[in-house]
Order: C-alpha cells, then sequence, then structure tokens
C-alpha cells in the first residue's frame, strides 16, 4: 500500500498544491511556517477523516476561504483508491472511498493504516492520562472494530449518566433504578474495554522495550505500565464504591475512563527525570511499536509520517531511528526537517528510493 499523490485545496497556509510521491522515502524540508507538518497532517486526514494536531475541524481551512478538500489517490492490493475528505463551513465534514460517502467516519478507521512520529507526541508525557488512553485505544481501533464500537458506545452512556447526576443535583432527587440502567451498561463495555486494552498491552510492552533497546543503544532501561482501577475492583463495584462521590461532583469519578499509562526510566517518571533526548527516544520507540503492532493484526504495512524527529536527538541515536527504518519491514515513509543537507545526508544512508520536496 502507498499513496502516489495527494491534492490540496485551502487546507491550512496552502492554497492549492499536488504531490507526486516515490512509494518509498518522500521528504519536505523548508523554513518553519512554510507548510512541511501541514502536508503530513493532510497525509493524516485522509486516514482518520481528522487533523492530528488540531481538532477544531474548521480551523483547518484556510484564513479568508469557505471550505477545504484533501484527495489522496492510493495503491490499496494492487487496486486504485481514491479517498476525499472536505469540509464547507456551516456543514458536516464529508468523507468518500471512490466516490461513495461515508456514513460512519469509524468504518474508514483502519482502512488505510498510519503512524506519526511528531513533536506534538510530547503531550504524551506531559499532559493528563485522557492523553495516553487516547494513544491505547488510537492504536486498538485501528485493527479492532468491536472495540471501537464499545469504545464510542461507552463514552455515550458516561455522558448520559453524568447528564443524570447533574439533573440529580439541580432538582435535589435522586432515582437510582434511573441510574442502574446506565450502570449495567458501562460495566458490560467497561468490562470488554478492560480485557482488550490488558491484552493489546501484554502483546505491546514487549515491542516497545525492543524498539527502546535499539535507539538507546542498550543506554538505559525503561518501563511502560498499564494503570487501571480494573485491576482490584469490577466496573460494578467502582460505581457502587463511588456512588456518593459520584452524586456530590456531579460527574462519573471511577472506571476505564479513568485508565492511565505510567512511562518510566528505571523506576522514576521519564517526565521529571528523562532528558529531552531521552523523552525523545521513549516516544519514537511507542510510536515505531504502534507501526509493528498494527502490520502484525492488520497485514497491511503502514504509511509512516516522521515530523521533524532529527530534532533535540544525538548523533547515534539519529543513526540507529535510520537503521530501524531502513529495511523491508517498513514500506512508504514522509519526513520533514528544516535542514535540507541534514536531511539527504541520512537518507542517503538508506540506500532506498527517495525524493526531496523543497517547500
Amino acid at each position: 500500500m502507498y499513496l502516489q499523490r495527494i491534492s490540496l485545496v485551502n487546507f491550512k497556509n496552502i492554497e492549492s498544491q499536488s504531490f507526486d510521491f516515490q512509494n518509498k522515502i518522500n521528504c519536505f524540508v523548508g523554513d518553519n511556517g512554510v507548510g512541511k507538518t501541514n502536508i503530513l497532517d493532510a497525509i493524516y486526514y485522509l486516514s482518520f477523516a481528522k487533523s492530528y494536531f488540531n481538532s477544531v475541524a474548521v480551523q483547518n481551512i484556510r484564513h479568508g476561504e469557505g471550505f477545504f478538500m484533501v484527495e489522496g489517490d492510493y495503491l490499496l492490493n494492487d487496486r486504485n483508491e481514491k479517498i476525499v475528505c472536505s469540509l464547507k463551513k456551516g456543514q458536516k465534514k464529508v468523507l468518500k472511498r471512490n466516490g461513495k460517502n461515508y456514513e460512519k467516519f469509524s468504518e474508514h478507521i483502519g482502512q488505510i493504516p498510519l503512524v506519526i512520529i511528531s513533536p506534538a507526541d510530547r503531550d504524551l508525557v506531559t499532559e493528563g492520562s485522557d492523553t495516553r488512553r487516547k494513544f491505547i485505544d488510537g492504536v486498538i481501533s485501528q485493527q479492532n472494530k468491536k472495540y471501537l464500537q464499545d469504545l464510542i458506545a461507552y463514552n455515550k452512556v458516561l455522558s448520559q449518566r453524568n447528564a443524570l447526576l447533574k439533573y440529580f443535583a439541580a432538582n435535589r432527587t435522586f432515582d437510582a433504578l434511573n441510574l442502574s440502567v446506565y450502570d449495567e451498561q458501562l460495566t458490560e463495555y467497561g468490562a470488554r474495554i478492560y480485557e482488550v486494552r490488558k491484552e493489546f498491552l501484554q502483546k505491546f510492552i514487549p515491542i516497545f522495550n525492543e524498539k527502546y533497546q535499539i535507539i538507546s543503544g542498550d543506554k538505559e532501561q525503561v518501563n511502560l505500565k498499564y494503570k487501571s482501577q480494573l485491576h482490584d475492583f469490577t466496573m460494578r463495584d467502582l460505581l457502587q464504591k463511588s456512588l456518593e462521590k459520584d452524586k456530590i461532583l456531579q460527574y462519573t469519578t471511577s472506571g476505564i475512563h479513568k485508565d492511565d499509562l505510567s512511562f518510566q526510566i528505571g523506576e522514576y517518571p521519564i517526565k521529571k527525570f528523562g532528558s529531552q533526548g531521552q523523552q525523545k527516544s521513549y516516544l519514537i520507540a511507542l510510536k515505531l511499536a504502534q507501526f509493528d503492532f498494527i502490520k502484525q493484526q492488520s497485514k497491511i504495512t503502514p504509511i509512516l509520517l516522521l515530523d521533524d524527529i532529527f530534532d533535540k536527538l544525538d548523533e547515534n541515536r539519529v543513526q540507529q531511528i535510520v537503521d530501524l527504518v531502513n529495511n523491508k519491514e517498513f514500506g512508504q515513509i514522509f519526513i520533514t526537517d528544516t535542514h535540507s543537507e541534514r536531511t539527504e545526508n541520512i537518507i542517503k544512508q538508506s540506500n532506498s528510493e527517495y525524493q526531496i520536496f523543497k517547500l
């Protein structure tokens, strides 16, 4: 599978532009602000029908314009496929495959597997648990439709339960029977989601550890741990135990929506005790493990987007990453960098076909 061509109209800072790609390595080089990352984000859009960097869809429309469109031509299983995603102000986003509209965007997730590695990934280290849960959910959802459906259903019921708790508080009332309807659904969906996450991380963590050791040259040990209240209690027990607290705070305080990942270097949080280079190596290892896992599960080689990944890494770690992606396990790769000479020197070592777009 690879992306042969992309066309952008009014997407972020790009008025109208098209690119034809190699099936191996494609590089975008130029100063900050010229739109390198925006092109990668457009490629991401074609896989997920949303931006990796900005969740407010209308803000991806070029200033002063009324719409954007991203169109991609793929070769997928020896067939030509066309994906188009567009948005007009005041209307719903449209996603089409070979001219046919998707009714549910979730049906498209996993059809064109993709992994992005970006400086924005640092949020996984610095931000709250919801960011790390989204990472887990994003990896699993690309190859497990049932999980994605359960997750959507869980979040919908969770929102309804929270609204009911607010209603109880506002009207100084309480209806245990009404609440129990939501508790039963959360228990059912939550138990399934927990089991899938647990099974996923049992497979994923060894892959991650292997990638980190290669990138770091075995210089330091890291840990990745799954934190969940469901390790010790059932979802039903959690909801019962936290009921009084939930009534006071007017939202659901316990459940799988509180799961987290613990990122450690040695036995200490990498957020506090890891250098910038170590944190970046950790995040790159996470994403390369994601790549391997998706490839194993889907039997399709994902597209790999590398956004400014050579910054803040020493020469040895850069070389280790180049060596990692310089094998037949990887398919099409897109790279951005501000230093064209550095990029070309690195890419030449890959002995793969490549092209460089200077923006």
